[in-house]
């Protein structure tokens, strides 16, 4: 649900920008704890946006775990965030 939230955002705002802003932040990432994961992300972030927004979506054990390291942190707030997982939560139950 978030990285459908994510997109969304992206998808309606201006691309290179949040892309640019992932790119940084993984950049961060990798330079305080490098990891295969950061470096995939590097590799997937060279791509144009719509490559990039398939991964974020793909739904396979592979997309589960990139999104679970995402670097587009910051795209939505973190009120949105929160109302996200009190919906999740609510799905759930």
């Amino acid at each position: 649900m978030l990285a459908r939230a994510i997109a969304a955002r992206i998808d309606v705002s201006d691309k290179h920008r949040a892309v640019e802003l992932a790119r940084a932040t993984n950049r961060h990432w990798r330079a305080r704890s490098p990891s295969p994961l950061h470096d995939t992300w590097t590799r997937i972030l060279e791509e144009e946006w719509p490559a990039i927004r398939a991964v974020l979506l793909e739904e396979s054990e592979k997309g589960e775990q990139l999104r679970q390291n995402n670097p587009f942190c910051g795209i939505i707030t973190s009120r949105e965030r929160w109302e996200i997982y009190r919906k999740f939560k609510q799905h759930e139950a």
